[in-house]
């Protein structure tokens, strides 16, 4: 039971996992200290999508299965098991992970804006009573 809950376990953290890749990026609008997470997975996920090197979530998933008595995951592994042919066609793979670096771009570029936006509301102008309204003189 332990073993399949692992596994169960493994499963949702990777789907959560591979939905804050595609837009973490949007959240960190929000919470800015989440850019610095979105970075190292979207480094993953491209590291992992380059050399094929298998998810260390895969292994812990297909671990937990096997000691469950189950069969495990195929060795294509989580992707090709729960995303290709199940949200997507297998033959739109180049345009998934295109839609993913997309949102992925967007929503840095999006951050940066942003960031820029902050730094210029909050730095020193030098110039004292600029953009505010004239003092009020009594008569």
């Amino acid at each position: 039971m332990a073993y399949r809950l692992l596994g169960e376990a493994a499963m949702i953290v990777h789907f959560l996992f591979l939905v804050f890749m595609a837009v973490g990026g949007f959240l960190a609008w929000r919470w800015p200290r989440l850019i610095a997470a979105h970075l190292a997975v979207a480094a993953w996920g491209i590291v992992s999508v380059v050399t094929g090197v298998e998810c260390p979530l895969t292994v812990a998933e297909d671990w937990g299965r096997r000691n469950a008595g189950e069969l495990g995951l195929p060795s294509s592994g989580f992707i090709d098991h729960y995303i290709e042919g199940v949200i997507y066609p297998e033959e739109y793979t180049t345009h998934a992970r295109l839609g993913v670096a997309f949102l992925v771009l967007v929503s840095w570029l999006g951050y940066l804006r942003l960031v820029r936006r902050r730094k210029v509301r909050t730095a020193p102008s030098g110039h004292e009573g600029v953009g505010s309204p004239p003092p009020v003189t009594p008569r």
